[in-house]
């Protein structure tokens, strides 16, 4: 039986959403996600009473999405919201005031705000030559210049790590937090398989977790890291370290977009390698069904989109190798 809403406060409703959506089993990531979307709301409505809340409030506060908010990370300011994190937005706020509606049966003032639009950005998958030279990358720092000596470059204290990462995300097509959340035990290092963990601490989207490969590369890549590891033989150890702890996945995006500048490979970003996994795969053969279970995606809809990229590329090279009419015949 649904309870009256009458004198709720917004910061009261917020905490008992979340609480809600722990109930629910929801993962840490999307909860996080939650809290501060909603957190943003409220320091721009201010701790109202819910009840009046209206849809004219809600299509304002996604508009200064658009105009005046600027968002941080750390110290730095940060370029205006993406339209794609502006739709997250408004899916928070629709879930919250469906929560609100079958909790206290308050009317839903999201029914009459449309949700924004926005363009899926175009899939473009490293090249081979940009995966060699991020290898390289991984190897030398950039070459010092001095006033007493020549010129010189020292190696990185991490490449054998950095190496292993790059190959890993490459062969797997992992997701940042599946990567950054595994534990020494979850590869063996004799067969090439790796456990992506059920639950939040598996890192895996929705908590769903599977079985990945590695080729022989990344294989040997990830035995050459690990081998020389004082813990190599703790299961429970991080894979991926940061000091002695989990590389987190900030600490993954800057570290893949550092070497991307040392690189001069543009673009370079972490979901990057999964897009190329996904698209070197189905153009070397492998069918849609066993991608899905590979990359943890719950549809089809994502995988046949890397479907069509990879179909384009397929009938570009056609027409650029045709025989016949390159022939002239």
């Amino acid at each position: 039986m649904n309870h009256r809403s009458s004198g709720l406060k917004l910061s009261d409703a917020v905490e008992g959403f979340l609480q809600f959506k722990m109930a629910e089993g929801r993962s840490p990531r999307t909860i996080v996600g939650y809290r501060h979307d909603l957190r943003e709301w409220l320091a721009y409505a201010g701790d109202k009473k819910v009840e009046t809340v209206d849809a004219q409030e809600l299509r304002a506060f996604l508009n200064y999405l658009r105009t005046d908010y600027k968002p941080r990370r750390f110290s730095a300011e940060l370029p205006s919201l993406s339209p794609k994190t502006i739709r997250n937005f408004w899916v928070t706020l629709s879930a919250f005031f469906t929560w609100l509606k079958e909790e206290f049966d308050h009317p839903s003032p999201m029914e009459n705000v449309p949700a924004p639009r926005f363009a899926k950005p175009e899939v473009e998958p490293f090249q081979q030559e940009e995966i060699r030279a991020l290898l390289k990358a991984c190897e030398f720092k950039r070459e010092a210049q001095t006033d007493f000596r020549r010129r010189f470059t020292m190696r990185r204290a991490t490449a054998q790590r950095d190496q292993a990462i790059i190959l890993m995300l490459l062969d797997t097509g992992l997701r940042s937090s599946e990567l950054c959340a595994l534990n020494m035990g979850d590869v063996d290092l004799k067969s090439g398989k790796v456990v992506v963990r059920h639950g939040p601490t598996g890192g895996a989207k929705g908590g769903k977790g599977r079985i990945v490969y590695l080729g022989k590369s990344a294989h040997r890549s990830v035995w050459r890291y690990t081998v020389t590891r004082e813990d190599k033989g703790d299961e429970s150890a991080p894979l991926f370290t940061a000091g002695n702890r989990h590389l987190t996945r900030d600490s993954l995006r800057q570290l893949i977009a550092h070497l991307g500048e040392a690189a001069q490979v543009k673009k370079c970003h972490p979901h990057r390698f999964r897009h190329t996994f996904a698209i070197a795969y189905l153009r070397a053969g492998g069918d849609l069904f066993t991608l899905q279970r590979l990359l943890g995606h719950s549809s089809l809809d994502m995988v046949q989109h890397y479907a069509r990229v990879a179909q384009v590329d397929i009938e570009q090279a056609h027409r650029r190798a045709s025989p016949a009419d390159n022939w002239r015949l």
